[in-house]
């Protein structure tokens, strides 16, 4: 296959087979049996289940004999990469500190693929129908912080991700379509933030503004997120918007103190590959 044939002699597809075995799991689907990740991944029965049970001898999946879940040990895989960067541990205080401030969840993220993930997060209330974690991932084109990372893209990485994007409709007020969304990029380019008004879910409004690298690109997004039914779209420029800026522009100002030019800091590009 194409994809197959651009692959280096390196590739060892076992190590990948094995990921997409984890990754087969999700807040969806946090349990399953054998049939449902050879279904899920492409697999076959019997190479899931070598998988699996591989995975249960490390630690990382248990299993009742029929039913297999995913154990904390798991979070071992990501610690690693968030521990080695200080976005998440200086952008923490500054999230409590801004939602204490407007009583609103805030959150960080970076861009990863199609997706924003989320490496630091402060909830206030829950006002989505999933439960958002470090870690949680959704499309970028439907989210505030998402159109902030990706308005911060240069050309071609931004013509490469419209290219790769499904614009999937997840409510009736997603952007479905590039050039939609290259136009709404243009906006937050010139405001310098992104307002998204239920286009990732029904009743929910976010601001996001961009962090910004000791060079001077965007490396991460900051937002607030909001009930429909507390604050307008006015409301969220007028009342949350300015302590949103502030609190972008303390965690730049930590980032470059904290870590001006290491490899692994968040002075790096703003995705993860």
């Amino acid at each position: 296959m194409e994809e197959e044939a651009t692959r280096g002699a390196h590739h060892v597809q076992s190590l990948e087979r094995g990921l997409a075995v984890i990754k087969a799991f999700d807040a969806g689907s946090p349990t399953l049996t054998l049939s449902d990740v050879a279904k899920v991944t492409g697999l076959t029965r019997a190479a899931a289940r070598r998988f699996l049970l591989t995975l249960v001898d490390l630690g990382y999946v248990r299993t009742d004999g029929k039913y297999f879940s995913l154990t904390a040990r798991v979070l071992e895989l990501g610690y690693a990469f968030l521990s080695s960067l200080s976005l998440p541990e200086v952008a923490q205080p500054h999230l409590e500190r801004l939602s204490a401030e407007v009583h609103e969840s805030s959150s960080v993220s970076v861009l990863e693929g199609t997706d924003i993930v989320y490496v630091a997060r402060v909830a206030v209330s829950r006002i989505m129908a999933v439960t958002i974690n470090v870690g949680t991932r959704f499309p970028a084109h439907a989210t505030s912080m998402g159109h902030v990372l990706l308005a911060g893209l240069p050309k071609s990485e931004l013509d490469e991700y419209l290219e790769k994007a499904s614009f999937e409709r997840l409510t009736s007020h997603t952007i479905v379509s590039a050039d939609a969304l290259r136009a709404e990029l243009d906006t937050v380019r010139a405001n310098g933030y992104a307002l998204v008004d239920q286009e990732l879910e029904e009743g929910l409004r976010s601001v996001a503004a961009p962090i910004h690298g000791a060079d001077g690109a965007v490396v991460a997004a900051v937002n607030l997120s909001t009930h429909a039914s507390r604050n307008t779209p006015a409301s969220v420029r007028g009342e949350l918007l300015p302590a949103l800026l502030a609190a972008a522009k303390r965690i730049e100002a930590d980032l470059a103190v904290t870590s001006p030019t290491s490899p692994t800091s968040p002075t790096s590009p703003a995705r993860v590959s």
